[in-house]
């Protein structure tokens, strides 16, 4: 069973600003003759690396509400300019929408197990998929979806 990580997205209004971010860094990446991979720099390091990379994802908390994920494809731990020790989790290009669920306020990261992930939308069939974003978080927080 994967291990997934779950983080705030501070600034970004909505998945559309995750994915355009994502799509910039993309960009950036090509651009230098690297991967198109977007990462997410943090000062602690998971010490559940190996479970992580056996098919979890950083699924991101934004407005309240978790909404979107990408898949972790890589961990790498590097010294910045000022000899703090820093991770990137790299991350898979894709932002994959996911069912809402509620969550507060919270620091850095935290693991996530797999029966606690929201699922992704584009596998919800009649639960409201195609209900417009702010009926569906109506609905999540009331715990009617």
């Amino acid at each position: 069973m994967a291990l997934h990580l779950i983080k705030l997205c501070v600034g970004a209004e909505s998945v559309e600003d995750l994915r355009e971010w994502v799509s910039r860094k993309a960009l950036a990446a090509i651009a230098a003759g690297q991967e198109p991979h977007s990462f997410h720099t943090t000062r602690m390091v998971p010490k559940r690396t190996e479970e992580l990379l056996a098919g979890g994802s950083l699924y991101w908390v934004i407005k309240g509400h978790v909404q979107a994920r990408q898949s972790l494809i890589g961990v790498e731990t590097f010294t910045d300019s000022e000899g703090i020790g820093r991770c990137n989790l790299i991350l898979g290009p894709e932002v994959v929408e996911t069912e809402l669920q509620p969550r507060r306020a919270f620091q850095g990261w935290r693991y996530l197990q797999e029966k606690e992930a929201p699922r992704d939308l584009a596998s919800l069939s009649s639960d409201g998929a195609e209900m417009p974003l702010e009926l569906r978080r109506e609905l999540a927080e009331l715990g009617l979806l």
